[in-house]
C-alpha cells in the first residue's frame, strides 16, 4: 500500500501473502482472502489495483492465478472498495516511462520513487508497489481531467 504525498510517494505496507503448500487449494484461497481482508481492514485503502490477467500457454498456472485473483477481487468487493485493473504495459509505462521496460528497470524505479534502501522483496511485492504507483498516477490524472471538464 502506497500513499501519495506532497513530495511523491510514501510506502505504507508491502510484501507478499504466502500460503502453506501443505494445505489444499481451497484452504489456500481462503487464507489469501483472509489475508487480503485483514490488510484492507488494517490500512483502509481507497482502492485496490490489480494486474489484468494475461494467460500464456500454461493452463494450470493460468487457472491458479485466476483463482487467486478472484480471492483478492472478492476481498476488495466485500470491503466495498473500487477495483481497477492495469495491464503490465500500463504499469511499466506509468512507473518506468516505457511500456516494455524490463522487470529490473521497473524494480529500480519503484525503489527510487519510494525512496527505499533496497528493492522490495519478493519480486511480487515490487510488482504490487508498481501497481499502486500506477494507480495513484492514473487516478490523479483522471481526477484532474474530470475537474477540467466541469
Amino acid at each position: 500500500m502506497i500513499d501519495k504525498t506532497a513530495t511523491g510517494f510514501a510506502p505504507v505496507a508491502f510484501g507478499a501473502f504466502k500460503t502453506s503448500a501443505a494445505h489444499g487449494h481451497a484452504a489456500r484461497l481462503g487464507a489469501l482472502f483472509d489475508s487480503v481482508s485483514d490488510a484492507i481492514a488494517a490500512h483502509s485503502p481507497d482502492a485496490v489495483a490489480v494486474e489484468r490477467l494475461f494467460f500464456n500457454s500454461n493452463v494450470r498456472t493460468a487457472i491458479a492465478v485466476g483463482q487467486a485473483s478472484g480471492a483478492v477481487l472478492s476481498a476488495a468487493a466485500r470491503a466495498g472498495l473500487e477495483v481497477v485493473e492495469y495491464t503490465p504495459g500500463e504499469v511499466k509505462q506509468a512507473v518506468a516511462g516505457v511500456g516494455n521496460a524490463p522487470k529490473k528497470q521497473v524494480q529500480a524505479m519503484v525503489t527510487t520513487l519510494l525512496k527505499l534502501g533496497e528493492t522490495p522483496r519478493p519480486p511480487d511485492a515490487a510488482d504490487a508497489c508498481a501497481l499502486a504507483i500506477c494507480h495513484i498516477n492514473r487516478a490523479g490524472l483522471a481526477t484532474a481531467l474530470a475537474r477540467a471538464a466541469r
